[in-house]
């Protein structure tokens, strides 16, 4: 080592910096779609096959995807700096960690429960009303995990919950009105 402050270019490293430039070249190179991402593709994909989404919400998803990726390469393409814009959608944000863990529950979660139940219960006007909400749900996580690996800049991946939840707002209403609708059946009598 030199007399210096720290290492030089050819000098030996310490056993810190040797770690943090290992892991730091295999956090760049990331797979194209994870484990949760394939997940959430099947749920799409079994939505789209069942008949249970519109084709304005499928044609409104393959055309944001498009869309987004215009965005990116000639609106607002990335910075050399890809670490400029980690901040905002970092993994180790703990604000957008507890985010993207509470939609994911009551956003996903809660309603495929509420399908599942409404299969069983053979609740057809149910079902067929929440599942274009998870649908579209299921193609924001789908849509911002493109964005995070294909390293969209920041105000693409801000912009791509901004656009889905405005589109998601319609079926809400849709699905409550849908709830809400319903006779209710006289007290004492079954429904068959």
């Amino acid at each position: 080592m030199s007399g210096g402050v720290g290492p030089t270019y050819n000098d030996i490293a310490l056993p810190k910096e040797e770690e943090h430039h290992a892991t730091g070249e295999t956090s760049t190179a990331a797979r194209f779609f994870s484990f949760q991402q394939l997940n959430i593709l099947a749920v799409i994909l079994v939505l789209s096959a069942s008949g249970l989404v519109t084709i304005e919400d499928f044609l409104f998803t393959i055309l944001a995807l498009i869309y987004f990726f215009f965005l990116s390469k000639l609106i607002f393409p990335p910075h050399k700096n890809p670490n400029r814009d980690a901040p905002l959608t970092s993994p180790t944000n703990k604000i957008f960690r507890l985010y993207v863990a509470s939609a994911g529950i009551v956003g996903l979660l809660i309603p495929i429960c509420y399908i599942f139940q409404g299969f069983l219960e053979d609740d057809k006007r149910g079902v067929s009303a929440a599942a274009p909400h998870v649908f579209l749900l299921a193609s924001q996580v789908f849509m911002e995990g493109i964005a995070a690996t294909c390293g969209f800049s920041a105000p693409t991946r801000i912009l791509v919950p901004v656009v889905y939840n405005a589109r998601r707002i319609l079926t809400l209403v849709e699905w409550i009105m849908n709830e809400f609708s319903r006779e209710a059946p006289e007290y004492g009598k079954r429904t068959v």
